[in-house]
């Protein structure tokens, strides 16, 4: 299906990329830098040295989706992250504000109950 919701995993490549990479050589970067399986239904974002676009791809049952968003105006703020990382999870709501250009730095989640 085509959605991105709370129940998938987002995994933040730790590098900026060159954005006019597609399907095959990012699902290549997920599989050789970040040691994670493309196929796994997990969303995998990728953002360019701007900041003002991000690719998330997905596998979905039969076949990779690619989401593209590119801003009109402004950047996105990304968490800090080590370049040297694999693996940066993000909870579904830091992706949420990331996308929304909510600053994750300045909110201040209270604790919930998580089954």
């Amino acid at each position: 299906m085509f959605s991105l919701n709370e129940y998938i995993s987002y995994y933040l490549y730790p590098r900026y990329i060159d954005m006019n990479k597609g399907i095959e050589c990012l699902s290549e970067l997920i599989r050789s830098q970040m040691n994670a399986n493309p196929l796994s239904g997990d969303a995998f974002l990728f953002f360019g040295k701007k900041k003002d676009m991000v690719k998330v791809l997905r596998w979905d049952t039969d076949g990779f989706i690619l989401y593209q968003k590119r801003l009109e105006e402004g950047t996105f703020e990304l968490p800090r992250f080590k370049s040297s990382q694999g693996l940066c999870k993000l909870e579904w709501e830091i992706f949420f504000m990331i996308m929304k250009g909510i600053s994750p730095r300045s909110v201040l989640l209270r604790k919930r109950f998580k089954i």
